[in-house]
């Protein structure tokens, strides 16, 4: 992995022809001031010095302590951590970082509620997801519902890879029901090449090694399926994911905007039975992916997949870095811990 700072050098190192291509290239952001009074070759040195100087001002530094740093994308405060919480509560237990990014607010996702009051009741409760699973959590404001594959948000998830450092990044597969999901698969695909383009977002230095993109689970069959390329058991951290489940109350508690319930449970016996009913709904599902894959799960664990009791399933995104299964192991190092 690179230090971010150890970028700050190759901006001052570019060469003058490049130089007015890359200031051009803030414009959209910071482009420095240079008086017309001063002379061609004064104004590029100029333009160079304040370019690396306002990169360096605008970046805080990475650790560089020899961890994974994985990065999950999701379109709605709940997504990430469905399909993620089990490899990330593994990644965080063993002291790699990882973040999971909702690029919409959730504003519109709840039956009886919506707006400012519910982006910000969906935010807490993926803050306590965070707290959870220990990792970091950012919700994005863009109106659920409403995500676009635009130029702006391109640059933002940019942006957010470059400054995480990432070796990993997840999002939904973009052929999805939701436009929100199928939107957050453009933008992350189009962020696949792009981070490493130098002169595309130049006030944050482009990653020098492509990270490994990867796909949620799904089950769409159309224009392809899901192919199941890495499946993880999550036995050991399944209470945690759980909890997390319980924890997004206002989606599967209380139901969220499309599960046909119209009112809240009122006695305390009646609220265990609906705690009860969606700790044991999300438990098959969980239990689902393990039975869906079970012959991918044994090309990880042996024999000892036909005991994995629930697991998550990743799928190669292939603009990114290709990885090979060694790698795969490395960047995933809890396949022997189960």
């Amino acid at each position: 992995m690179t230090c971010r700072s150890s970028l700050v050098p190759f901006l001052a190192g570019a060469v003058v022809a490049t130089v007015v291509w890359f200031a051009a290239g803030l414009a959209h952001d910071s482009t420095p001031h240079v008086s017309a009074d001063v002379g061609a070759p004064v104004q590029e040195a100029i333009v160079l010095e304040q370019t690396a100087a306002a990169v360096a001002a605008n970046l805080a530094p990475v650790p560089d302590d020899g961890k994974l740093r994985i990065i999950c994308f999701g379109a709605h405060p709940d997504d990430c951590e469905l399909r993620a919480a089990g490899v990330a509560a593994k990644w965080a237990g063993q002291g790699h970082h990882v973040k999971f990014v909702s690029l919409t607010n959730g504003d519109i996702g709840h039956w009886q509620m919506a707006g400012g009051p519910l982006a910000q009741r969906r935010t807490a409760e993926v803050e306590r997801c965070a707290e959870i699973l220990g990792i970091e959590s950012q919700v994005l404001d863009i109106h659920d519902g409403e995500l676009l594959p635009t130029l702006e948000n391109r640059r933002t998830i940019t942006r957010l890879i470059r400054e995480w450092d990432a070796d990993i990044v997840m999002c939904h597969r973009p052929n999805d029901y939701h436009p929100d999901h199928r939107n957050a698969g453009l933008l992350i695909q189009d962020a696949a090449y792009m981070v490493i383009v130098p002169f595309f977002c130049p006030d944050v230095p482009p990653l020098s090694k492509n990270p490994v993109f990867l796909y949620y689970e799904d089950r769409f069959q159309k224009p392809n399926p899901f192919s199941a390329d890495i499946v993880v058991s999550i036995d050991d951290v399944l209470e945690k994911k759980l909890a997390c489940t319980e924890a997004l109350e206002s989606q599967f508690y209380e139901g969220g905007c499309c599960s046909g319930t119209t009112e809240l449970p009122q006695t305390p016996e009646e609220r265990t039975a609906r705690q009860q009913q969606v700790e044991d709904g999300f438990r098959r599902r969980f239990a689902r992916t393990a039975d869906r894959f079970r012959e991918e799960l044994a090309e990880w664990y042996g024999e000892a997949a036909e005991d994995v009791g629930s697991a998550e399933a990743f799928e190669i995104c292939e603009y990114g870095r290709q990885p090979s299964k060694d790698e795969l192991r490395e960047l995933f190092p809890f396949f022997g811990d189960d």
